[in-house]
């Protein structure tokens, strides 16, 4: 069974239920963390009572800096939503590990952002180096994962769209909450990682919800490619796409079209003003949760709860 670990200022707590007990460990970081499994494992075999979860303030299980790598379209519903037919390719881009936030921190929206995105991820935390040129089937995944967390790949849509790149649109402070906890898992735990399901809602309205099987590019596969050109160590995060109910989708063709013979500027003016009356893009005062579990509860990496501020 997969062993939740949450990190407060304090240190790293074992989760049992609703109760968590302190981690006797002298790691700093989360690839030091994973290093000590055994201090995890005592912790959480101890038969201390521990502390009620809803105590303690919990950050990001994964310590920055590192690197943060994320799939592009890799579902099939967002590949819908997105106007993608046929074979999609694989692709992936980087995020600023700055971006990365705690579970309940507030995601705050930039003062020239009007657009703002939620993308419920499941994230891949390595375990161990994954050089260039490293070749991973599915046997090899627990080699190089050590577990699994909640992200939330908060986008600027209109700094992505009319800039086309990711980078900034993806990488401002606060755009991407990471945990509550990090799921580290057993060998035997990856034969039901299909299971897994992602849901995320807005204000109580769920908007996102689908397993892993809805995934294009899976997680060995995906390190595969991902080698040819990137290592990534321990403690390294790769968000591994977002399934469809984004706010942002593709036009109608007949629209994009119309869209693709005017001028840039005035194509995005144009679909900007189609996209002011999407109720669906996030605004100072909403909720978003998010949850990644399988049915049974063997690997239930808990809820993300985070408040959206405007920039002062």
């Amino acid at each position: 069974m997969s062993t939740n670990v949450l990190r407060t200022a304090d240190g790293w707590w074992a989760v049992r239920d609703a109760r968590a007990v302190r981690i006797d460990t002298r790691a700093a970081t989360t690839a030091e963390l994973i290093a000590d499994r055994a201090a995890v494992r005592e912790a959480a075999l101890s038969d201390e009572t521990g502390t009620p979860v809803p105590d303690l303030v919990a950050l990001s299980p994964v310590t920055t800096p590192c690197r943060v790598v994320a799939q592009m379209v890799n579902y099939r519903s967002h590949a819908r939503d997105s106007g993608f037919t046929g074979d999609i390719p694989p692709a992936f881009f980087r995020k600023a590990s700055g971006s990365v936030s705690g579970p309940e921190q507030a995601v705050v929206r930039p003062s020239h952002v009007r657009f703002l995105g939620y993308e419920v991820e499941l994230g891949v935390v390595m375990g161990a180096p994954l050089p260039v040129g490293t070749v991973v089937e599915e046997r090899d995944l627990p080699s190089y994962v050590a577990g699994l967390v909640i992200t939330n790949d908060v986008s600027a849509r209109d700094v992505q769209l009319t800039k086309t790149q990711f980078y900034e649109s993806k990488s401002y402070p606060t755009f991407t909450p990471t945990g509550p906890y990090l799921a580290l898992l057993e060998p035997e735990d990856f034969a039901h990682l299909l299971g897994l399901r992602l849901r995320l809602s807005v204000n109580g309205e769920l908007r996102q919800d689908r397993t892993l099987a809805d995934m294009i590019v899976r997680p060995a596969r995906a390190l595969t490619l991902l080698a040819r050109f990137q290592p990534l160590d321990p403690g390294d995060l790769l968000l591994t796409g977002t399934p469809g109910g984004t706010a942002l989708k593709a036009p109608p063709k007949a629209v994009e079209k119309i869209g693709s013979l005017l001028p840039p500027a005035l194509k995005w003016r144009a679909f900007f003003r189609s996209q002011a009356r999407n109720s669906h893009y996030l605004r100072a005062g909403d909720l978003v949760t998010a949850a990644i579990a399988t049915p049974d509860g063997r690997i239930d990496l808990g809820e993300q709860r985070s408040p959206v501020t405007d920039a002062n």
